[in-house]
């Protein structure tokens, strides 16, 4: 023990403590030292006076070592009394006290637990989005009514204004990389089909994949990435600066001013960006039918022709504003999840594209499924 610091007398089963100086950070190493061998010292005793009389300063980092000696003693089983502080530090030492010491649940010796819990963690964090999801979905049919019984209340500009956004600005990029997909397609089609002297099957390959599958999966990928994120992100900034509340505040509905415009423009633009996207893929894939693949452009429309139907078209188009609804309604309900912090709006953004990119594969797969059953 320190003889500055704190002094100790151990008699019978009884030990008196006196305290003096300053307990500061600045004593740290000293008073450390005197009160873990006050506590290792006189383990066996059965009560503890402590007098902080002499005491003359005592900021937080010495209430704390007052607080673990006195833990320390109680945790032995001694009844310890402090007396003589100042009534000036009784709420410093009342906040200390509150202090709980208790660390993480140390989960290294029981594994299976832990990772039950964090798939149960897991769980609930989905169920709270599908519920939020559901919510959303009814709270824009109601607004979807009301506009139907008085279009005027309809935010035509906003929807115009957001379908520019989503659709027309989208337009180059969408060609691009679906003109770049239907090449690559064709080419690989090509490469391995020579094999077996089918090259001309590679063009039914193009057709049917890129009318019924990928035409749409690939543009409704891009618009999650381009616009759902965009829109994660313009409605958690309106969230931070507390301007969905303002609005709240005025007598308006966020869903009907906010989000029934994004989630139509989406529905609207999303099948034009797959026709666009789809006619793009079929001209690259006839591309490199012709250049890479020695197959005239003539023959590739016939063959074409036979390979592909009305049906086959309307698959991937009806696939469309389905797959457009799943991405704006999860991009707004990110979008409203936002917290206020920057950190918040970037989770919530990131959460966003990757849900709706999930979500719209697993569309992908029931629609599979659904045509399959039906026939087509």
């Amino acid at each position: 023990m320190s003889d500055t610091l704190l002094d100790g007398k151990a008699e019978g089963g009884q030990l008196a403590l006196a305290a003096s100086g300053a307990w500061i950070a600045l004593n740290a190493g000293r008073l450390e030292h005197a009160i873990d061998g006050a506590a290792r010292d006189n383990g066996g005793v059965k009560r503890v006076h402590i007098d902080m009389t002499k005491v003359t300063r005592l900021d937080t980092f010495g209430a704390w070592l007052l607080e673990r000696l006195v833990r320390s003693f109680s945790a032995q089983g001694a009844k310890t009394e402090v007396v003589g502080l100042p009534e000036k530090y009784d709420a410093l030492m009342k906040e200390v006290r509150n202090v709980k010491t208790d660390g993480p649940a140390d989960h290294s010796d029981n594994s299976l637990t832990a990772a039950l819990a964090s798939v149960g963690l897991a769980m609930s964090q989905v169920g709270g989005t599908v519920r939020a999801i559901v919510n959303i979905i009814g709270a824009l049919v109601f607004a979807l009514a009301r506009v139907i019984a008085r279009p005027r209340s309809f935010r035509l500009t906003s929807m115009v204004h957001q379908l520019d956004n989503v659709a027309w600005r989208a337009v180059p990029i969408v060609l691009l990389i679906t003109f770049l997909i239907g090449c690559i397609i064709a080419q690989q089609g090509l490469f391995h089909f020579k094999r077996f002297g089918a090259d001309v099957f590679v063009v039914d390959m193009v057709g049917i994949l890129v009318l019924r599958e990928l035409g749409v999966l690939i543009v409704c990928i891009m618009v999650a990435g381009r616009s759902g994120s965009a829109y994660t992100a313009e409605l958690g900034s309106m969230k931070m600066r507390e301007e969905i509340d303002a609005l709240r505040t005025m007598g308006f509905d966020p869903i009907e001013v906010l989000i029934l415009p994004r989630i139509l423009a989406l529905i609207i633009g999303v099948p034009i960006l797959t026709f666009l996207g789809s006619m793009a893929a079929l001209y690259g894939g006839g591309l490199v039918c012709w250049l890479y693949g020695g197959i005239d452009p003539d023959i590739f429309l016939s063959r074409l022709k036979e390979a592909i139907s009305l049906t086959t078209f309307a698959v991937g188009m009806i696939k469309a504003p389905f797959m457009a609804l799943i991405v704006g309604v999860v991009a707004c309900v990110e979008g409203l999840a936002v917290k206020g912090s920057a950190e918040s709006l970037g989770l919530q953004t990131t959460a966003s594209v990757v849900e709706s990119i999930f979500l719209v594969i697993v569309l992908d797969g029931l629609f599979a499924i659904f045509f399959a059953s039906i026939g087509l």
